[in-house]
């Protein structure tokens, strides 16, 4: 994955703040016509950002390396529905509907994948801008002076309703749909899980949703919380649940000024969700990830000692990442374990720490490869879900 795509996704979690309390609204925007295709980065049956290539090379711990081919399902069961995160590089505090590189790399790493076994929409939406952001998070004025403490337009996710009710109105006729999101992507489809799904007749329609790199409020030892009737998965065949989590290495845990592991609004007595993708059930198992080859530092050549450059967009690295949620100190998150063995010519870590410098940032944890690191979890969940939802479908 490019990097400053990377950057992008570690700042989408900043957004989950609204604004300032007791500040006016901004001014609705104009409504996007999701008629239009070209409001769309991902349409079943186009070739668009998510007709890419997800060939992956295997890399076993002895070096030996298997080619892993790929192709979409044109007669899958069920629909994905797609919120990217924080991307955008436009000059403004909300973005265009125009999709630049950084929108379509994301839905190459985030969101193709899973056309093995759903159709895909991904709607394009004027986000709150890595431009934006960034001034924000500096303490600098947004783009065009705005102050960093105004309030965040929810202009962003009003496009994402006016997206889904567009969807259910022309494409879904009846079909089960899952719900992807990351970060910012994540915060929106929390929200309308809320306001359009939860206790709603379109709640039949939910096989599952997956919300990386959030914070998802449930009760204390509870499955549900701020979403009253849709339950956090505990098994491969639950359907209308939702897969929630944040990952940290297990040697870099989320430090008191954490970003993730704890509700951002203080005081409502609930907690974090974790749902490790790997073991619904709870315990720790081995992590089925798909990592970006090249990007972030990676190096191509750098995969095996002495081997050969890796000419495939993806890398599976067997039995080299574990998984399991974790609770301590009040926060709950999902704690990446990896096993490199010195000995073996596999490399013996990953990257995808958001880095200040030279140095790791700890808040953030492995943010910027939420999706990657249980990617191959998540597709096969979503085709265990998509057959139990047919099974059980009126």
């Amino acid at each position: 994955m490019i990097r400053p795509v990377l950057i992008a996704l570690a700042a989408g979690a900043w957004l989950m703040a609204a604004g300032t309390a007791g500040a006016q609204p901004a001014p609705e925007a104009a409504k996007i016509d999701y008629a239009r295709g070209e409001n769309w980065l991902c349409l079943p049956g186009r070739k668009d950002a998510c007709a890419s290539d997800n060939t992956a090379t295997i890399i076993r711990a002895d070096g030996r390396l298997e080619r892993e081919t790929w192709a979409a399902d044109p007669r899958a069961p069920v629909d994905c529905f797609y919120v990217y995160p924080t991307v955008s590089n436009d000059n403004a505090i909300l973005s265009d509907m125009t999709a630049n590189d950084e929108e379509r790399r994301v839905v190459e790493q985030q969101l193709a994948r899973f056309a093995s076994k759903c159709r895909v929409f991904a709607p394009l939406y004027r986000q709150f801008t890595l431009t934006a952001l960034r001034a924000s998070m500096m303490g600098q004025p947004l783009p065009g002076g705005v102050p960093a403490s105004a309030p965040r337009p929810d202009t962003g996710y009003n496009d994402v309703v006016d997206a889904w009710r567009h969807y259910l109105k022309t494409e879904n006729k009846g079909r089960g749909v899952v719900l992807i999101g990351h970060s910012q992507g994540s915060g929106v489809l929390t929200r309308l899980l809320a306001n359009e799904i939860d206790g709603k007749p379109e709640q039949a329609l939910l096989v599952s949703a997956i919300l990386a790199g959030t914070n998802l409020p449930v009760d204390p030892g509870k499955t549900t919380g701020l979403l009253k009737s849709i339950p956090t998965c505990t098994s491969a065949t639950q359907t209308g649940c939702v897969v929630a989590y944040a990952t940290f290495r297990s040697n870099v845990p989320p430090p008191p000024a954490t970003l993730f592991g704890r509700p951002r609004e203080p005081g409502t007595g609930r907690e974090v969700a974790c749902t490790n993708p790997a073991a619904l059930g709870g315990g720790a198992a081995p992590l089925d990830a798909y990592l970006a080859t090249a990007g972030n530092g990676q190096d191509p050549s750098g995969w095996v000692k002495g081997g050969p450059r890796i000419d495939t967009p993806f890398v599976k690295v067997p039995g080299l990442l574990t998984g399991a949620c974790v609770s301590r100190g009040g926060m709950n998150w999902l704690e990446v374990t990896v096993k490199g063995d010195p000995a073996d010519p596999r490399l013996d870590d990953i990257r995808g720490d958001v880095m200040a410098g030279t140095q790791v940032n700890a808040a953030w944890g492995l943010h910027l490869i939420d999706v990657n690191l249980a990617m191959g979890d998540l597709v096969g969940l979503v085709g265990s879900q998509s057959r139990a939802w047919a099974a059980r479908k009126p």
